[in-house]
């Protein structure tokens, strides 16, 4: 029973990183090539390929070494690849540029007053 619980977090883990890995590969195909540029970040069909082999290990070579590389490689991309692009992109902020916490759709909220 003590096995078969375990086998059962294994295969969850297992999902966790291959959806990990699709949802950083959906995110590196959707951004600009010269955002990549930009950041002084790796060339955008370097991580496609990376994150690409990921996804493949993940699916199809279950070695647990190499999912953790894989792994490591979407997290760096996911924490520091990822924010650099979208700062470069514009992105980020919910569609504005500056504001306050307080800003609402059509401006700041000044509470009623």
């Amino acid at each position: 029973m003590l096995l078969s619980g375990f086998g059962t977090l294994l295969s969850l883990l297992n999902l966790a990183m291959l959806v990990l890995a699709v949802v950083a590969l959906f995110f590196a195909a959707m951004a600009r090539e010269d955002a990549y540029r930009a950041t002084d970040k790796q060339t955008k069909v370097f991580w496609l390929v990376l994150l690409g082999v990921t996804v493949a290990v993940n699916l199809f070579v279950p070695m647990l070494f190499l999912q953790i590389a894989g792994l490591v490689a979407t997290i760096v991309f996911m924490v520091d690849v990822r924010p650099a692009i979208k700062q470069v992109s514009g992105g980020g902020g919910g569609g504005r540029k500056g504001g306050s916490s307080s800003d609402g759709p059509y401006g700041p909220y000044n509470g009623g007053r």
